[in-house]
């Protein structure tokens, strides 16, 4: 099987996005005075994606109106509203929450980048394409949906954690009812009972968006494509009066009818409205239809989501003189009101704490990672911040949990499901750079990772590389001891790159130098920050004259030895972060009782440190590399030029057994976010280099320092980090650089 290309897939995605979402006054009333017995009524809200926060407008207004709801059904956005009102929240909550929410955060599944592990940090930095596949029987496999819906599950179950208790939804403060869509039998699930939260996601699940939830033996998707506007679920919930709320994306004006795309748009509409429209008909006398006018506004536009809140309140309002009707006095609706505070119960710690899970890995290893245990009081935070430490650990699409009562007591059962399209997973990757005056390197990398090999969580991972620079990179790691935080990892490595050969100040040569190396680590994880490693190895290789002298030699030569190094990343984005740290130190013991040719020690380190103030970002950096008693060997100089490497000077420009960069980049991000899935962050900045490469350690001083700057536009984009730079030397220096990928 041939995967779409991530570029193809983008607009075919976005279309699904908005073709299922879109299938989705202040004066005074008098008060009815109350009788006794009042009607039933029913409040049914339709989908249509951000359009659908203008239900929250409407509740407002029933609020001011006094009118009391006793039974909700909600399709997609109407579920999501009306299932948390169901479950106890007023207007008011909601609107702050629609309001304050991040709704691209949450539309995403990416985990915070501190919730990640160490190991996964590295696949986040080295290959950021957002695009994983899965083999299996030798298919290669796509996820279900661009989104699993990892965060959005999290905060509907912090939402919902005071009924969370509840499986009976007519148990609810208001009795609910969520729709969905068998995707499997193409009819309508309509939800009364079981996990709130797992049915408000299962009813907004947008095919080939958001993955289908499994509930009952059942695959589900959005409610939107059987029942935009479920009236007749409604008339099932024993209600006198119905007010239905449509926020259906409009058909479009002829001529806006001038794309495939729209007419593609008004086709699917066509055929979604035409259940909605049977829906209404259902409709009696008494009953209500309210329709927010909308406009055109977009059922994908979630940054200006707030604006649509308003003219649901207008709309109630043009009907209140059919809503006067349904009001009731005010010590009727306190009473109403109080009875739909509705809380988990006495409980406030945790008595036992379960995973439940489909893979390999083991369970003890699982909660480990947890941090949790019995006794800990209950927190939506503390509960959401466990599943995210599993959900990091990268070998599952979704981890939930829920908060269940057994014998009185009550505990966390967290539950974890296993990619569906994995555990062999392939990531891939491309860089790109031009320097505008003819030179340009360009590579294509994959990376393969088998994981969950055995219950104590070992993967095998594989990285090819073609290109300039090609790369082969296998590498085993195996976790033991009691907490599982130690490693071994044998491992082989074969590699090409170029390296520039200096005489004095004057490159003399490029060369090609080769290298195949093996080994084995012997290492320990330090939280999900940061790695420590010792190792040992042997390898060989040549440094071959590409360009320059004909009369030099090549070189062959012989490594092997001992190294130490450490790790540490803290930062909450690889490549435009806004706080954190990353550090890399490595001391490396070549030895000729280990293969080497010379007995020679290394020290290389890198320090970034990173700091935010609104959307400024200031980065320090600082890097120091040496070799002690070295013997001269161009294989093992350190490189300096390139991107923020010196940017006044080409990748690799100079060279040396002894090298010192340090470096001031601010960046500010320019760009505003649409609130949507494929936000691209743009962002302007520039940096201070100074630094330089010495052949003897003698000779670094102030007075020999480089010293270098650039300008720069950044975009995070969905296929990596991108860039558009200018470097500026001394001398007049300049260079310009695009970037695809890592700059470094």
């Amino acid at each position: 099987m041939t995967a779409p290309r991530p570029n193809q897939c983008l607009p075919m995605l976005i279309a699904a996005a908005i073709l299922m979402l879109t299938a989705t006054a202040t004066a005074e009333t008098e008060p009815v005075e109350s009788s006794g017995a009042r009607p039933r009524i029913g409040l049914v809200l339709g989908g249509g994606g951000a359009r659908g926060a203008a239900h929250v407008g409407v509740l407002r207004e029933l609020e001011r109106m006094r009118i009391p709801i006793d039974a909700i059904a909600g399709t997609s956005m109407g579920a999501v509203v009306g299932g948390l009102y169901a479950s106890g929240m007023s207007a008011a909550e909601l609107e702050d929450l629609v309001a304050s929410l991040d709704w691209a955060a949450t539309l995403s599944d990416a985990p915070r980048r501190r919730n990640l592990s160490f190991r996964r940090k590295q696949d986040d930095e080295q290959f950021p394409i957002d695009l994983e596949f899965g083999i299996q029987d030798g298919e290669l496999l796509l996820p279900k949906g661009v989104v699993q819906g990892q965060k959005l599950d999290l905060i509907l179950r912090e939402l919902t954690i005071d009924v969370s208790h509840i499986a009976n939804f007519d148990d609810l403060p208001i009795p609910f009812r969520a729709i969905a869509t068998d995707i499997e039998l193409g009819e309508q699930y309509v939800m009364g009972r079981g996990d709130l939260a797992l049915a408000i996601r299962a009813s907004m699940s947008v095919p080939g968006l958001f993955a289908p939830v499994r509930v009952d033996g059942r695959l589900l998707v959005d409610g939107g494509l059987v029942g935009n506007l479920p009236i007749d679920v409604m008339h099932t919930m024993d209600v006198d009066i119905i007010i239905a709320v449509d926020v259906e994306f409009p058909l479009y004006a002829p001529h806006e009818l001038e794309s495939a795309l729209t007419i593609t748009e008004q086709m699917l509409t066509i055929l979604i409205r035409k259940e909605t429209l049977r829906q209404i008909k259902r409709l009696k006398a008494d009953d209500v239809l309210i329709r927010p006018e909308l406009g055109t506004y977009a059922s994908t536009n979630f940054s200006d989501i707030a604006d649509v809140i308003d003219p649901g309140a207008t709309a109630a309002n043009e009907a209140q003189d059919r809503l006067r009707e349904l009001s009731v006095d005010a010590k009727v609706y306190a009473k109403y009101v109080a009875g739909r505070e509705g809380r988990f119960g006495n409980d406030r710690s945790l008595s036992f704490v379960r995973v439940v899970h489909d893979g390999r890995v083991s369970t003890e290893l699982l909660k480990s990672r947890l941090a949790i245990e019995p006794g800990d009081p209950i927190s939506s935070k503390r509960l959401a911040a466990g599943a995210n430490r599993l959900f990091g650990l990268d070998l599952y699409e979704q981890v939930s949990y829920q908060l269940v009562k057994e014998g009185g007591a009550t505990g966390v059962e967290y539950h974890a499901r296993s990619k569906s399209w994995g555990p062999d997973l392939l990531q891939l990757g491309v860089s790109v750079e031009d320097d505008f005056a003819g030179s340009t390197s360009f590579n294509i990398s994959a990376r393969l990772t088998r994981t969950g090999i055995n219950q104590n969580g070992a993967e095998w991972r594989t990285d090819v590389r073609l290109g300039t620079d090609p790369l082969l990179f296998s590498e085993f790691y195996q976790p033991f001891g009691s907490n599982l935080r130690l490693f071994i990892a044998p491992r082989l490595e074969m590699r090409q790159s170029n390296l520039n050969a200096f005489v004095a100040e004057d490159a003399v040569a490029r060369l090609r130098i080769t290298e195949a190396e093996t080994g084995i680590d012997l290492g320990a994880e330090i939280g999900s920050f940061g790695e420590l490693r010792l190792g040992v190895y042997r390898g060989f290789g040549e440094a071959r004259v590409m360009v320059g002298d004909p009369s030099l030699p090549n070189v062959d030569f012989d490594t092997g030895g001992f190294f130490a190094s450490l790790r540490i990343d803290t930062l909450d984005n690889a490549y435009f972060p806004r706080h954190g740290v990353r550090a890399d130190f490595r001391w490396n013991l070549s030895r000729p009782a280990l293969g080497a040719d010379d007995n020679f020690d290394a020290f290389e380190s890198n320090f970034t440190a990173v700091w935010s103030r609104g959307k400024s970002s200031l980065q320090f950096g600082l890097g120091y590399a040496t070799t002690m008693d070295s013997y001269d060997a161009v294989q093992d100089y350190f490189p300096l030029g390139g991107f923020l490497q010196l940017s006044g000077l080409q990748r690799g420009e100079i060279s040396g057994p002894h090298t010192a960069l340090t470096r001031l980049v601010y960046y500010r991000r320019v760009s505003s976010s649409s609130g949507g899935l494929f936000d691209v962050p743009v962002y302007i900045g520039a940096s201070v280099e100074a630094g330089n490469a010495w052949q003897s350690r003698s000779d670094l001083s102030f007075d020999s320092l480089l010293f270098n700057g650039s300008v720069f536009v950044g975009f995070d984009t969905y296929f990596g980090p991108v860039y558009v730079a200018a470097g500026f030397g001394e001398n007049g220096r300049t260079n310009y650089y695009l970037f695809i990928g890592s700059p470094n």
